[in-house]
């Protein structure tokens, strides 16, 4: 069955995301390289290497500073931490960092995962789209107006990172 914006919708309700916004593809098959993971691999690191301007979300993921500084630095990912394609590449998808968003793995990532196979055989489907490059469900960054110590000890980290970055 094909689903309008409105079934897509109702859908990422019921699975607790529906604060996740969507984009309508109409999947065309494309081939993959076959290099593509060792491709993926780096394209990821770069990814990585690119959250400095997004530490409010990183903050509020409760990492520990080893893990918040190996995602920084584009050594590893964290645990239940996935990196997602905006659009799969057999779809059309390009192997760029701008194709990329990064969400927890359990449970969004795997909501969304059935949220997408659901789909499977529709004409046009709906691909999770989020704004910015990690995806954080509302409910988790909703905080009251006391201070958060560890948002700014990890804010103030990126903030001297990126400027690192950006010195000659």
């Amino acid at each position: 069955m094909q689903w309008t914006q409105a079934t897509a919708e109702k859908r990422l309700n019921d699975l607790k995301i529906s604060d996740l916004p969507i984009t309508q593809i109409r999947p065309h098959i494309t081939p993959v390289e076959r290099d593509w993971f060792q491709k993926y691999r780096g394209i990821c690191r770069e990814f990585m290497r690119s959250l400095s301007d997004s530490v409010q979300e990183l903050a509020m993921m409760n990492l520990d500073r080893d893990e918040f500084m190996g995602l920084l630095m584009g050594r590893e990912i964290p645990d239940n931490l996935s990196i997602r394609f905006r659009v799969p590449l057999i779809w059309g998808g390009k192997l760029e960092t701008e194709n990329l968003f990064m969400c927890f793995t359990f449970p969004q990532s795997q909501n969304i995962d059935r949220f997408i196979i659901e789909q499977n055989g529709n004409e046009t489907i709906w691909l999770p789209n989020p704004v910015k490059k990690i995806y954080m469900p509302i409910h988790s960054t909703i905080s009251g107006n006391g201070g958060n110590a560890v948002s700014d000890r990890l804010s103030q980290m990126a903030a001297n990172i990126a400027s690192n970055r950006r010195a000659p």
